[in-house]
C-alpha cells in the first residue's frame, strides 16, 4: 500500500521520474495489471505501462531507490542496493536503529544526513542508506521536537489509535476489527518508544547518540481506514502553559519549509482550537500539501505546571510513510546528496 502511495505521488512529481518498479510475485507484469488496491490511487499512463522487474540491483537502472519493503526482505535487499552504488531511502524498519544510518524526519533532524559519509566509509559501500521512521513515531516526534527545544521534555506517555491501513494490504481480518479495538500491535510500542530518541539525538563520531527522554507507549488498532490519532501526556523541564505550547507548535518550521520543497507543507503542524478536534475523517488530509501536516488539538494543562496534555493526528501512509520519505529525498537532492 505504501508502494502504491509512492507511485501515485511520484507520477506527477516535478523533480523525480519513476523509471522502474520492482517486485517478486508480479515480475513480468505491467504495473497497472500487477497493482492491487483498496482505493483509487492514480498513476500516470507511463508508470502503468512499466514492466515489474526483479528486486535486484542488476535489474534496475536508476539513481535513487525508494524502499517500502516488508521487514524480512529489507534486511538483505537494502544493503545490497547501497553496496552497489544506489542511494536507498527506506521506510522499512530493519536498519532504522543502526547507529550510522540516518533516521530522518526532514523538519526534525536534517543534520543527521551527515552520517552518510561515515556510513559509506565504514561499510565500504558505493552508495548509501537513509531511513524514515515508523508511521506512529512520525507524528509524535514532530510534536516533541519544537516542545523539547523550547521547554525541555523529560517524559512522555502516549496512547495511540491506529488505522487498519497501517497493517498493510489486505490488513486486519474484518471479523477481528469490526466492532472492536485491539490493544496490541506487534513491535509497535517498542518502535514508538525508541525511534524518537534517535531522531532527537545528536551525531558524534559518525554515530547517533540518543536523547535522554522517557517514553511509554500503548498502541491500539482501531476500525478506521487511514490516519493515526494519538493522545500524549508530556512532562517538561520548564513551565508548560497551553497558550505558549500552541504558539510554539504553530510557529514550528524546518529546512523543508525554508527551502520551499515540493512536498513540504506550509505549516508542518496545524493547531485546532475546537474541543473535539482533531478527528480522523475531518483532519487526516490537512495541510497545504494534503496529508503532510500533523494536526494538534485539545491542548490543556497536565497534573503539574510542568506538564501538558494534547491529541494529534497524522496520515499514516502520507506523512507517516511515502510522503515523508519523498520529502527526505527532496531535501537530499537540494543538499547535493543525490549527485
Amino acid at each position: 500500500m505504501v508502494g502504491q502511495r509512492y507511485v501515485s505521488i511520484l507520477s506527477n512529481h516535478p523533480g523525480f521520474e519513476v523509471v522502474a518498479v520492482a517486485g517478486s510475485e508480479s515480475v513480468g507484469k505491467k504495473y497497472k495489471d500487477a497493482v492491487r488496491s483498496r482505493e483509487a490511487l492514480g498513476f500516470s499512463r507511463e508508470v502503468g505501462a512499466l514492466e515489474v522487474c526483479p528486486t535486484e540491483p542488476s535489474a534496475i537502472d536508476a539513481d535513487l531507490v525508494f524502499s517500502p519493503l516488508p521487514t524480512e526482505a529489507a534486511v538483505e535487499v537494502e544493503p545490497a542496493f547501497a553496496a552497489q552504488g544506489f542511494t536507498v531511502i527506506s521506510d522499512a524498519s530493519p536498519h532504522r536503529m543502526d547507529r550510522d544510518v540516518p533516521l530522518i524526519i526532514p523538519e526534525v533532524n536534517p543534520g543527521h544526513l551527515r552520517l552518510l559519509d561515515a556510513q559509506m566509509k565504514r561499510r565500504r559501500w558505493k552508495g548509501c542508506l537513509t531511513t524514515t521512521p515508523n508511521c506512529t513515531a512520525v507524528g509524535l516526534t514532530m510534536v516533541m521536537k519544537p516542545l523539547h527545544d523550547a521547554l525541555g521534555i523529560t517524559r512522555v506517555v502516549v496512547s495511540t489509535m491506529q488505522a487498519v491501513s497501517g497493517a498493510g494490504y489486505p490488513g486486519v481480518p474484518s471479523l477481528d476489527i469490526i466492532d472492536n479495538v485491539v490493544p496490541y500491535i506487534k513491535d509497535e510500542e517498542e518502535k514508538v518508544e525508541t525511534e524518537p530518541l534517535k531522531m532527537l539525538g545528536s551525531v558524534k563520531g559518525g554515530r547517533v547518540v540518543d536523547e535522554k527522554i522517557q517514553i511509554s507507549a500503548m498502541c491500539h488498532r482501531v476500525a478506521t481506514t487511514d490516519g493515526h490519532l494519538e493522545s500524549a501526556y508530556i512532562e517538561t523541564s520548564s513551565r508548560a502553559d497551553p497558550a505558549e505550547v500552541k504558539g510554539i507548535l504553530r510557529e514550528f518550521r524546518g529546512e523543508p519549509q525554508e527551502l520551499d520543497l515540493p512536498s513540504a507543507p506550509r505549516d508542518p503542524i496545524v493547531v485546532r482550537e475546537e474541543p473535539d478536534r482533531p478527528q480522523v475523517k475531518l483532519d487526516r488530509y490537512s495541510g497545504s500539501v494534503p496529508g503532510m501536516s500533523v494536526v494538534v488539538g485539545r491542548v490543556r494543562n497536565g497534573l503539574t505546571p510542568n506538564s501538558i496534555r494534547l491529541s494529534f493526528l497524522s496520515h499514516n501512509t502520507i506523512r507517516g510513510a511515502a510522503g515523508s520519505t519523498i520529502l527526505a529525498a527532496e531535501l537530499m537532492d537540494k543538499k547535493g546528496l543525490l549527485d
